[in-house]
């Protein structure tokens, strides 16, 4: 009986009901003072609360799919991610919108700031070294696996800030690297996921260096952040009327921090940005009203439409037409296609957010470029997203522009 049948719910919810009534026919007869009484009353409750507990953990996980099967509770599943090619192309498609166009000034050939250091009027401010979970490697030279760094990226034009991680992969400290610029990519935790979880659980980092040492990935600057810079309020991305700002903080203050502090890319087909759920949601909402700015999105098990809840509050002011914006389905029948590179990823066992994808892949058209990644079990957890991280920053990478196109000129 799979961990996702309604038949296993109904028979946990029966054994449920069956524990109460049970105790309540059996609690007289052990109002006795006694040890055995006692211990057995214990039991009694004890086995009444587990039932309970089960029956609600199943039916959270039936709504929601963090698990699709026993096996991938238990961790056992293990297989990668496969890009499918869709109707609009897929990994082998051409090049992201602006990629090989020719890149504005960009910040000079400095490695980035020191510790506590503020790169300029914008810029990113270094709270110290953070390790590399899963490196594969004890070397702690930045030339041979990078450098991870605990930053907090302040917002210059909208006031907000959070912090974060920044990765800095080999290449950027290796020798005749100091001219040369890299691309980079946004990464979204859930919310009111913690950036460390990219770091620990997801292992973004680790799995670039491993990509690098394929030869399977351009080396990219990955920036590690929660999806909101208004915690706890869950702001969707979104720019709140008479409220925070936080999509202008993500599209212009954050690019703005990075390139006054790191040497990145700056252009149309520089930044990327990737996300897991609200992560996921955000990555795409992003690219699609900013096309300039992030020109490549990946979204892992993301949704489609702005979640309206406690956490969020009014996103939009009463605004109908400011709801619907924030509708990436709507976006697509009743705005013109935006030239971006789209990859959805997620478990076939995930049986609402699959079919979103589905449904979206089969509505874009060009100059908006959507492929698919799947794996066949899993659910909306971290050892999902895991298997299929590795495929999508290869795919990211093919669709972001080559860092060698961006020189310092002396």
């Amino acid at each position: 009986m799979g961990l996702t049948s309604h038949k296993l719910l109904a028979l946990m919810a029966l054994l449920a009901v069956s524990t109460v009534l049970g105790t309540l026919w059996v609690w007289p007869r052990l109002a006795v003072r006694s040890w055995p009484a006692m211990f057995l009353r214990l039991g009694t409750v004890a086995v009444t609360q587990l039932a309970l507990l089960l029956t609600l953990g199943l039916g959270v996980n039936d709504y929601f799919v963090f698990y699709s099967s026993w096996s991938d509770l238990l961790g056992h599943e293990h297989g990668a991610g496969v890009i499918h090619q869709g109707a609009t192309g897929g990994a082998g498609s051409a090049p992201a919108p602006g990629a090989g166009s020719n890149p504005g000034p960009g910040p000079g050939p400095g490695p980035g700031p020191g510790p506590g250091v503020v790169g300029g009027p914008a810029g990113v401010r270094v709270l110290g070294p953070a390790e590399i979970t899963g490196a594969g490697s004890v070397s702690r030279d930045p030339a041979r696996i990078g450098r991870l760094e605990r930053v907090r990226l302040p917002g210059t034009t909208t006031g907000l800030s959070t912090d974060g991680y920044v990765y800095l992969p080999p290449q950027y400290f290796q020798p005749g690297g100091q001219a040369r610029h890299f691309p980079a990519a946004l990464v979204l935790t859930g919310f009111p996921g913690d950036a460390a979880n990219l770091v620990t659980k997801l292992r973004y980092p680790a799995a670039e260096l491993d990509l690098l040492r394929q030869g399977a990935m351009k080396p990219t600057v990955l920036v590690l952040m929660r999806p909101s810079p208004t915690m706890p309020r869950d702001s969707e991305c979104e720019d709140i009327p008479d409220g925070p700002q936080a999509q202008r903080y993500f599209t212009t203050d954050v690019p703005a921090d990075l390139r006054a502090s790191y040497r990145v890319l700056d252009g149309t087909g520089s930044l990327g940005m990737v996300g897991d759920s609200t992560g996921g949601y955000c990555a795409v909402k992003a690219g699609m009203e900013h096309p300039q700015t992030f020109s490549v999105a990946v979204s892992l098990s993301g949704y489609f439409k702005a979640a309206e809840d406690v956490t969020t509050g009014d996103l939009f002011g009463g605004s109908p037409q400011r709801r619907a914006e924030a509708d990436l389905n709507w976006r697509l029948a009743h705005l013109p296609m935006p030239p971006i590179a789209v990859l959805l990823a997620d478990s076939k066992a995930d049986g609402s957010t699959y079919a979103d994808s589905s449904a979206f892949a089969a509505a874009a058209r060009p100059p908006l470029v959507v492929a698919q990644e799947t794996v066949d079990r899993g659910g909306h957890n971290f050892t999902t997203w895991d298997r299929l991280i590795p495929p999508a920053l290869t795919w990211l990478s093919a669709h972001l522009r080559d860092p060698a196109s961006r020189r310092v000129t002396q």
